[in-house]
């Protein structure tokens, strides 16, 4: 395995790493919350770390390497994501793994086209409560606590590292990603509770050639979430709305 793959996975899973858990981020049910809080975004993606004004007053946000400062997101089929968004997004979970449908896409910018970046995604709950769907009301209502949290995963995108001119001159397409409810999954799927509320996160890690790198692993990552991907896990579609919403219409991929 690569040093630097290494390094990045050491630092996912280090305690106290920016990847790691822990009650600074404010992590309701204590999953793995690995790049930090889903914070709120406008049209392009909100680093995450870097919290709205007035919120989390007295935090500021870790120095960013040059490689990833000036790097920002923007997502791709906004309007289908909003339209489900609107409806309420459910997105199913099997055991043998589902991909996501909308697919989760994104242009970049503001990368040096020189460098080498990693790209990944991972996935937390957007709070500690378990749901229903009450078909009488077409809503989703609160059914209890959580489930314990399933086991934290991260997805790198096939073509990771890759220069980061490569990966501006494409629109970046995660259709590899497969969701799974199967606690013992061995494909490397990531793993969600059924009728629970995610939020998507996306991650560009700089590949710093340095030899001492894990030293600036908080410096070396750029964050981002998008509201309106937050979904509900299911093994079958509740909302009658979005089993009617039309699920053939051609997907624009990167390529």
């Amino acid at each position: 395995m690569p040093a630097f793959l290494t390094a990045s996975l050491s630092v996912l899973t280090s305690d106290g790493g920016p990847f790691a858990s822990g009650p600074e981020w404010g992590n309701p049910v204590g999953a793995p919350c690995l790049l930090g809080p889903p914070p709120a975004c406008g049209r392009f993606g909100v680093p995450a770390g870097e919290r709205p004004a007035g919120l989390g007053d007295g935090v500021q946000p870790a120095r960013k390497n040059q490689h990833v400062s000036n790097v920002s997101v923007q997502l791709e089929m906004r309007s289908l994501w909003e339209e489900f968004n609107s409806l309420g997004t459910e997105m199913i979970v099997t055991k043998a793994g589902r991909r996501m449908f909308p697919t989760f896409q994104v242009k970049l910018s503001g990368l040096d086209p020189l460098a080498d970046y990693v790209l990944l995604m991972d996935f937390v709950p957007l709070d500690d409560k378990r749901y229903r769907y009450a078909f009488h009301s077409s809503s989703w209502l609160v059914a209890g606590r959580a489930d314990p949290a399933a086991p934290g995963r991260v997805h790198f995108h096939p073509d990771s590292p890759a220069k980061g001119g490569q990966w501006m001159r494409q629109i970046v397409s995660f259709d590899k990603l497969k969701l799974t409810n199967n606690l013992l999954d061995d494909n490397g799927h990531i793993i969600l509770n059924s009728m629970h509320r995610y939020q998507p996160r996306f991650h560009v890690v700089y590949v710093d050639p340095r030899r001492d790198s894990e030293r600036f692993a908080h410096e070396n990552f750029k964050s981002f979430t998008f509201v309106e991907t937050q979904f509900m896990a299911v093994t079958a579609y509740q909302n009658h709305r979005v089993c009617a919403r039309p699920r053939n219409q051609p997907h624009r991929t990167g390529h």
